[in-house]
């Protein structure tokens, strides 16, 4: 009778073992909106590590508790409440700082947002030191993005939700495109007053005479188009107008050319962006929110494929001391 009765207590206590176990279907990203994988999961002491898929997603194995911790390699852990996950079910690691994050640029629209965007697109040519700057891959994930810098900014200034997505991009094509104009327009004087004097400079961790003469190559043979087609070169659209400074273009060409230029490569990067975002995700249900790491690597290999070809097959010409000014 007692061997019952302890049998039928240990069924009944592995019943409720059982039944207080319960599956919770989660999804990891960290601050990028990168999938993050694989996670370790540590509830009252007890650990397990999960497996996420392409898109974060994954079920874990809770019991009855107030908390559980998340955590993951290069990514600070997390604790939230079970009650908390049942409602969202989206945890955000934060992953922590490395150098290489500066060539992402969800870093730089995570932690600086829209002025900062416009920043960086001033510096890649309104500072000679900007060439190492994401500026087109910046753009195209603006582009995926627009609703949230827009929206972001309206509350900044006070203007609520009064926005669409055509005015989105009314707005971000604008905005960007005269923080464009002036960066060149400040590199463009930057070559009047001392661009001579930089081709005697020694080269430097953030400067190499060698673009200077890549950029005045370039401007050599396209003319004043070379300010149209440099912007959708990296490096050569740094040092292009600073080499217009130098051989003196005419102020009004090159404010014609600057402008147009810089309005082009804005508008094609932000409406590439936005609009094959939206066609991608509703024909074949893929997410570039989910894969801006590969979508960057592509954008930065098909950009700077013309500057390592000539780098690598172009035949080496005598370098003069003395700057080629017309």
């Amino acid at each position: 009778m007692l061997q019952r009765l302890i049998f039928l207590l240990l069924s009944v206590m592995l019943v409720q073992a059982v039944t207080a176990q319960q599956q919770l279907r989660i999804q990891i990203t960290n601050q990028y909106e990168t999938p993050v994988s694989p996670i370790t999961v540590t509830i009252a002491g007890q650990t397990k590590d999960y497996t996420t898929d392409k898109f974060g997603i994954t079920t874990i194995e809770v019991t009855p508790g107030d908390s559980l911790t998340i955590s993951s390699a290069h990514h600070s852990p997390k604790t939230v409440s079970i009650a908390s996950l049942r409602d969202t079910g989206v945890i955000t690691l934060e992953k922590m700082f490395t150098w290489k994050d500066l060539l992402n640029p969800m870093f730089y629209i995570v932690y600086g947002g829209f002025f900062l965007l416009l920043f960086i697109v001033f510096a890649e040519t309104g500072l000679f030191v900007g060439f190492f700057l994401p500026g087109d891959s910046l753009l195209f994930v603006a582009g995926i993005y627009s609703a949230n810098l827009i929206e972001n900014l309206f509350k900044k200034i006070g203007m609520g939700n009064l926005h669409n997505e055509w005015l989105d991009l009314f707005l971000l094509i604008a905005l960007i495109s005269i923080a464009g104009i002036l960066g060149n327009t400040v590199g463009y004087w930057t070559g009047r007053k001392i661009g001579p004097t930089m081709f005697h400079w020694r080269d430097r961790f953030l400067f190499k005479k060698k673009y200077l003469y890549d950029a005045h190559e370039f401007y050599e043979k396209h003319g004043g188009g070379a300010i149209v087609f440099a912007r959708f070169l990296p490096i050569i659209r740094t040092f292009a107008p600073i080499v217009a400074g130098i051989v003196e273009m005419d102020k009004k060409k090159f404010s014609i050319f600057n402008m147009i230029g810089c309005v082009a490569w804005v508008f094609s990067m932000i409406i590439a962006g936005h609009f094959l975002q939206k066609w991608i995700l509703t024909q074949f249900d893929f997410d570039l929110k989910k894969h801006l790491e590969v979508i960057v690597l592509g954008i930065v290999i098909i950009t700077t494929a013309p500057v390592l070809i000539k780098l690598f097959s172009g035949k080496k010409k005598e370098k003069v001391s003395t700057p080629p000014i017309k």
